[in-house]
């Protein structure tokens, strides 16, 4: 079957040209465009299976352009944006979005926010797999929920798989504790810090070889965690 098709409506090049890479590493079909009246144009010719749009776009903006696309279609939505507050998330939800990602995100979190989205919205019998992770002995499977090191199977709790996975497929990548209980909480407003701390000591001690002095989980002082594969 062919790879699905993604629309970009980003008005930052940069950020419009690493979403679109990260896509299409993922296997998706990406066309990308700058503002929201381009978008309206490809619109009229193509339907796409899902759309990422930011909110603050030149032209017509993303509450605008959501609102005409609802009003013809329940195509998949994902809006992007630096806006913080609950009310924003809420219009932009209300407004007909299926998900909302803050910036600054990360790329391979947004290809598994799409996935999960049309996981969601597709036909059953329609599957869409996650990449599995394999970082020399160990191997992390979001499909089954699998982690293993070497031979041993490593039994996580569904919060410490999703903390694991998050790091490990953003390699390198330093997270604060906050950003790790936004993206795997859902909130840092009212969950104490120390929580990441535990869940993180929790992860060492099943897939560290010596959680006392960690290879994989690492913690960078003053900042928060990184991955080493």
């Amino acid at each position: 079957m062919p790879s699905e098709l993604i629309l970009v409506i980003e008005d930052e090049p940069n950020i419009r040209e690493i979403v679109t890479l990260y896509l299409q590493r993922g296997g998706f079909k990406v066309h990308a465009v700058e503002d929201g009246l381009q978008a309206q144009n490809w619109l009229n010719e193509q339907n796409p299976d899902l759309i990422i749009m930011d909110l603050m776009l030149p032209e017509l903006d993303g509450y605008q352009l959501t609102g005409q696309i609802r009003a013809r279609s329940d195509v998949p939505i994902i809006m992007l944006t630096s806006r913080r507050e609950e009310v924003d998330r809420i219009a932009g939800l209300e407004m007909g979005a299926d998900d909302y990602v803050v910036k600054p995100f990360s790329p391979q979190e947004l290809v598994s926010r799409v996935r999960a989205v049309l996981r969601r919205t597709r036909p059953k019998g329609v599957e869409i797999t996650e990449p599995v992770l394999e970082l020399g002995e160990l191997l992390i499977d979001p499909n089954t929920r699998e982690v293993k090191l070497g031979e041993k199977v490593c039994e996580l709790t569904a919060r410490e798989f999703d903390l694991l996975y998050l790091i490990a497929s953003n390699p390198r990548r330093v997270f604060s504790r906050d950003q790790l209980l936004d993206r795997v909480w859902g909130s840092s407003d009212f969950i104490d810090p120390g929580t990441v701390t535990v869940h993180i000591r929790r992860l060492r001690e099943k897939i560290e070889p010596d959680s006392s002095n960690p290879t994989h989980i690492i913690t960078v002082w003053g900042v928060g965690y990184r991955f080493d594969p």
